[in-house]
């Protein structure tokens, strides 16, 4: 349990435009912590609220001014999974990812596919009755729920489930509040039954109000699915026994390009009429944002032409022929009746990766266009109308936005005629509130004229429960409110919510928030007007809290704690931003802690759709920080590294006996605080300084291809030199003319122990050097990404005033970049032959590469290799990330994060199998965690050289 105020504030707001600070969090272990939550709540008459991931878009996750239950972090055990009843017990905490991937072992999954599967909870999608992309075939989660154990608002226990009329009888014949549900909820029905027929929404993907059309249908009476989609307000969750669904043998899609929504809607019937099971829209405005994002940038190569939308068409078959005869036939279809222009079927599964990942990225996508309070906003989120109505719906759509002047994105799903549209507003200017609340009143009275449903996936929360009595009428509307008081008599289970709620304008979070004070920074965070509004960029949709593909948030995935996500750490970053004295507010211990285990590995820079650069509010925190506590001895050797480095070179092989006797390196721990068990690099006598300065060049050499500069990084250069002499052989046998740079550091690690000055002045150093180059067209290379990078952007945001620092970024590129164009231009033969043929290679790329121009270049130079069969891992980051893993406290919890994904994926490999891995870093982890050898690609390229010795 926590009550400080950093974690409430991060547990105050959800994915929503709404914020309302509990008074307590707590990560209850099991159902006996709920229930005594429950009590606890009773006793002292505050609001209690379960808690999933916090994605919920409607504000129906957030606190309420009362206890917080976050069940995402402990209850979330995936029982045995009964293959012959299709089903399995699990905790409401479990992840949807995390199920599938237990359940595809047996062949099967979680029928409902929600975009946000990586993050959200089965116990949130019970909570909201989510859905997802193939509802057509799979229906909403109420269709799936078996049974649920779950905690009433008196804190007792009860088990629901389907019941016949003799059970029920048995069970309404009791005195508590279990056995008056099942007293009261048939009367509740039978005397509102002609207003349940007359007044429910007619279309089927319903996702708003009580569910008692569900009870007056003609199946058993059901309690579990009677609270699927109360959204908290009824039963608190402790367990569920869903079902599963048989995996399709064979998943193929076609993307077909469109040249407005409108032709693009116009082409659904066709898909349908072909048993299609998901038929997803994406408009040019994702699109465009997609380009921007190095994590999707792929999407771009795979397009014909420009068009004003995509429609994302999916079959499920039991064999390839038959996929393939759909396909034909939708292709043939929207030839003959002229929609569309072009259709795409990826032809690998890198091709499907790559589309999928943008579809289901939509949402954050759509947020990254915000700028500043200036937002898309979940108010009319998720309407639907029958699919054959959705062309005019759309074009009524419109104009009501056109009306307000507002601008949005649309996307979703066009089998079930589901939208999701977020216009951009800005809550905190003058009329903003105001023009969001006219919108939602035309929307719902639009929808009401086209027969649809205001709720159809994300539930009614703060932002739709207000309008409710206009949606069901008052008759059916009366009767929900009788179904609150009689679980929740006395409204603490998430008040506020579904029935008697406040105006939707109540909690807005924007317009709550206090204008930043003034805060000069060493880091430009210009482009977000300022540190404050790079932090608040973050939506809270959650995507940092993935824990099986990606990188971005290793020390999230390791923990599983809101407060060491990229979420949780921009929050509270808001937090202390938004105070009277910023300055003095980031010298909080309790932020420190927060952002200490921030690995500043980028990843949130490219995975994260809004692009919330963490690593840099870090460094710019620790030098503020710093300011008021003062530098760590530590922090001062660690920014003095290439000094260090080269210190220890020149007294090789000596320097290295420290890190290998046992006593010393107790007395480096205690004194330094770097771990002990960790291994030290070790020196090279022979730096790549001193055989560059020693090695004979042949007098007049040809070098077709120019000048070229190699940045001699502080760490190969003097621990792993061989692999800069690769490089440097293998550009100069394409035909450059290498120049070696190596009189200062980049400030890499000065920039990561937050010593911004000390940064600055190295920076400016390097690029005073460099900048006569760079504005002579040469380029610049290295082969340690976190070094070379840092000049294309960490250098950007010392120097924001400086030219010659745009010049250099320009002009900085990966050595694997300039080998894969010469190889590919014939200037750099491989040898077929050589010892690399016929081997298994597998690649794991830096976490700055990643986030900052990918690893695409480097997988492709590997693939160059004659006979050599090369794999990339999506094993997430090392761990290593510089100095955090040889740091004494965080030793622990860099072996954890090796340990999440990248571990086993290198000991899955076989003896054969060549490890390469692009930053030192990495290299030194996987040396470590596994005792393999991981090789720069370069140096692999090098041995696979056909050429005699350059």
């Amino acid at each position: 349990m926590r009550a400080d105020a950093y974690t409430r504030h991060l547990y105050a707001s959800d994915a929503s435009m709404y914020a309302e600070e509990p008074l307590v969090v707590a990560a209850p272990l099991d159902a006996d912590d709920v229930a005594a939550a429950v009590r606890v709540s009773a006793r002292f008459g505050v609001p209690v609220l379960t808690r999933g991931a916090g994605t919920s878009l409607s504000g129906q996750g957030i606190g309420g001014h009362g206890i917080v239950l976050d069940t995402s972090r402990h209850m979330d055990a995936i029982g045995e999974i009964d293959e012959g009843a299709l089903r399995v017990r699990l905790g409401p905490g479990v992840v949807q990812e995390d199920l599938n991937r237990a359940a595809h072992a047996h062949g099967l999954g979680f029928g409902p596919d929600t975009s946000t599967s990586n993050r959200a909870t089965i116990g949130g999608m019970i909570g909201n009755n989510s859905s997802g992309s193939q509802s057509i075939v799979y229906g909403s989660t109420i269709d799936h729920v078996h049974s649920l154990e779950v905690v009433l608002s008196d804190g007792s226990r009860a088990a629901f489930g389907p019941v016949d009329d003799a059970e029920r009888a048995r069970r309404a014949a009791g005195d508590g509040l279990e056995a008056a549900l099942y007293r009261e909820l048939p009367r509740i029905v039978e005397a509102h039954r002609s207003a349940i027929e007359r007044d429910y929404p007619r279309h089927w993907r319903q996702s708003g109000g009580y569910r008692l059309d569900r009870l007056a249908g003609d199946g058993p009476f059901d309690l579990a699915r009677f609270v699927c989609g109360s959204e908290g307000s009824l039963v608190a969750i402790t367990e569920a026994t869903v079902g599963l669904v048989p995996l399709p043998k064979v998943k193929r899609f076609a993307v077909g390009h469109f040249e407005s929504v409108a032709q693009a809607i116009a082409s659904t019937d066709d898909a349908l009429a072909l048993g299609a099971s998901a038929v997803e829209l994406m408009d040019s405005t994702i699109l465009e944002l997609s380009r921007q994002k190095v994590a999707y940038r792929d999407l771009s190569d795979l397009l014909t032409g420009d068009p004003d939308a995509l429609v994302f068409v999916s079959f499920d078959t039991d064999t390839e022929a038959e996929a393939t005869e759909r396909l034909d036939a939708l292709e043939d279809a929207w030839r003959r009746h002229g929609h569309g222009y072009h259709v795409l079927r990826p032809e690998s599964a890198g091709q499907e990766e790559a589309l999928t990942r943008v579809r289901k990225a939509a949402l954050g996508l759509l947020m990254a266009a915000s700028t500043g309070a200036r937002r898309p906003l979940a108010f009319v989120e998720d309407t639907a109308v029958a699919p054959e109505r959705l062309g005019d719906y759309v074009a009524r759509f419109r104009a009501i936005l056109d009306a307000h002047g507002l601008e949005a994105g649309f996307y979703g799903h066009l089998s079930v005629g589901c939208l999701h549209v977020r216009p951009y507003v800005d809550l905190t200017e003058p009329g903003g509130i105001e023009t969001m609340r006219a919108v939602s009143e035309a929307i719902v009275d639009l929808v009401a004229e086209f027969d649809g449903v205001n709720s159809s996936e994300h539930g009614d929360g703060r932002a739709r429960s207000e309008f409710n009595p206009r949606i069901f009428g008052p008759e059916l509307y009366g009767a929900m409110q009788e179904v609150k008081r009689l679980f929740d008599p006395n409204g603490r289970f998430n008040p506020g919510v579904m029935v008697d709620a406040a105006p939707m304008t109540v909690s807005l979070r924007d317009p709550a928030l206090p204008a930043p004070a003034p805060l000069a920074t060493r880091l430009s965070f210009a482009d977000t007007g300022g540190m404050r509004g790079a932090a608040d960029r973050c939506m809270r949709i959650g995507a940092c809290r993935k824990t099986g593909t990606g990188v971005m948030c290793p020390s999230y995935m390791a923990t599983r704690e809101e407060e060491h996500s990229t979420r949780g750490r921009a929050n509270a970053l808001v937090k202390a931003l938004s105070e009277p004295d910023p300055r003095a507010a980031l010298g909080d211990d309790r932020l420190h802690e927060i952002l200490d285990l921030c690995l500043e590995c980028k990843a949130c820079k490219s995975e994260c759709p809004l692009g919330v650069d963490m690593a840099s509010m870090k460094s710019e925190f620790l030098s503020h920080y710093q300011d008021i506590h003062g530098v760590p001895l530590r922090s001062r050797l660690f920014g003095a590294i290439r000094r260090l480095n080269r210190l220890g070179a020149a007294a090789a092989p000596v320097s290295n006996l420290p890190g290998r006797i046992a006593p010393l390196r107790r007395v480096i721990e205690r004194t330094l605080g770097i771990a002990r068990q960790r291994p030290l690099p070790r020196f090279a006598r022979e730096t790549l300084v001193r055989w560059d300065a020693r090695r004979q060049r042949a007098p007049g050499r040809p070098a077709p291809r120019g000048e070229l500069v190699f940045l001699a990084d502080s760490f190969t250069t003097y621990t792993e030199p061989q692999i800069g002499r690769a490089a440097i052989e293998l550009l100069e046998a394409a035909g450059w003319d290498v120049r070696l740079e190596s009189a200062g550091c980049c400030g890499r690690a000065s920039i990561s122990k937050g010593l911004l000055d000390q940064a600055r002045g190295m920076a400016a150093d390097m690029v005073a050097r460099l900048a006569p180059y760079a504005e002579r067209g040469v380029p610049i290379v290295g082969c340690e990404p976190s070094c070379l990078l840092t000049l294309r952007e960490e250098h950007l945001a010392l120097l924001p005033d400086d030219p010659r620092a745009r010049a250099v970024a320009d002009q900085t590129r990966l050595v694997d970049e300039l080998l894969l164009e010469a190889i590919d231009a014939g200037d750099l033969r491989l040898d077929p032959a050589s010892p690399l043929s016929g081997r298994r290679i597998v690649l794991h790329g830096h976490c700055h590469q990643k986030a900052a121009v990918g690893t695409a270049a480097t997988r492709r130079l590997l693939e160059r290799i004659p006979g050599a069969e090369v794999s990339e891992l999506d094993a997430g980051c090392c761990g290593m990330a510089g100095s955090f893993g040889f740091e004494a406290e965080h030793y622990e919890l860099s072996m954890q994060i090796g340990e999440t994904r990248l571990f086993p994926a290198l000991r899955a490999e076989g003896p054969e199998t060549v490890v390469a891995a692009t930053g030192v870093s990495c290299r030194q982890q996987i040396g470590h965690g596994v005792a393999r050898e991981a090789r720069h690609p370069v140096e692999l390229v090098r041995e696979a050289f056909a050429g005699s010795d350059p």
